[in-house]
């Protein structure tokens, strides 16, 4: 006999099992919280911006929907969520002493989603708040973290050499209600929200994905899917010039014919395009269709 695990964030972020012949082997079925689509369709609500707004602010655990219509009740169940990963998938199975440690090393993660991370800054930052851990044990940590889903490590790339780089990686929540509620959240936080919520779109859509970096400038998402590569720029408004020229500049730069993308939450009838670089509205990014989602 042998045992076929299957392991992801479903709607209680929890694995599941199923045993059967194999051969020894093991399959892994990552299982995603629900896509906006599929909130809609779950949920029975309308596109709109109301309707986007609730997604992001609470995520896309399916057991949302038999909770009390109401902030408070809402963001209590992603805490008991976040409690039950924490303390059953982290802390028990890896024997975890310093929850303490592990409690602010996931809020640390929380607020600085889209910013460079290693185990150094971290320690760093820490060693601020009066907190001596050392790198190795902060990098054991966010494994732990990464394997019980609730994080994702990006990894940059060289657009250019296509290198790898193995330090300074980018750390996305699986569920942005529960990076909500750990962050406390706050409508300042709406662009680090929206990059967390176009990167775990992509995810579901099956694209991998690296952060991108060419002369010393950086690009969201390097993306790919069958022999396809997209890059991606995310930003809150197209507020004024500085911030058009820098959102569509850094993708002018790659001198591929790979398609382009500036997402933003501008209306829907703002220009689609900026000298050949397509411009997207996020709620029409996150509608497309997931299956055969070609950009």
């Amino acid at each position: 006999m042998a045992d076929i695990y299957v392991t992801g964030s479903n709607s209680e972020m929890l694995s599941g099992e199923i045993s059967g012949m194999l051969c020894g082997r093991y399959i892994e079925i990552r299982i995603h919280p629900l896509s906006y689509p599929e909130y809609i369709s779950f949920f029975d609500l309308s596109d709109s911006n109301e309707t986007f707004q609730k997604y992001i602010t609470y995520g896309g655990m399916p057991g949302l929907i038999n909770i009390a219509k109401n902030e408070q009740a809402f963001f209590d169940y992603l805490k008991g969520i976040y409690s039950t990963v924490l303390l059953k998938d982290v802390v028990a199975r890896y024997n975890i002493r310093n929850v303490f440690f592990l409690e602010n090393l996931a809020r640390f993660l929380s607020r600085n989603i889209g910013s460079l991370v290693s185990a150094k800054t971290i320690s760093d930052y820490l060693k601020s708040q009066q907190i001596k851990i050392s790198p190795n044990i902060t990098l054991d940590y966010l494994y732990y973290l990464c394997s019980a889903f609730l994080i994702n490590k990006v990894k940059r790339i060289d657009i250019i050499g296509k290198k790898i780089f193995e330090v300074n990686d980018k750390f996305y929540f699986e569920d942005i209600g529960l990076r909500n509620v750990i962050a406390s959240y706050q409508p300042g936080d709406i662009a680090v929200i929206l990059e967390n919520v176009v990167y775990n779109h992509l995810r579901i859509a099956g694209y991998e994905v690296n952060v991108g970096y060419k002369g010393g400038k950086e690009i969201d998402f390097v993306a790919k899917r069958n022999g396809e590569t997209i890059y991606i720029q995310v930003c809150y408004l197209l507020s004024d010039n500085n911030v058009i020229n820098r959102e569509f500049g850094n993708l002018l730069e790659i001198p591929d014919n790979y398609r382009k993308y500036v997402i933003s939450m501008d209306g829907l009838n703002a220009p689609n395009t900026y000298k050949g670089i397509e411009h997207l509205n996020i709620r029409e990014f996150c509608l497309k269709s997931l299956k055969n989602m070609i950009l």
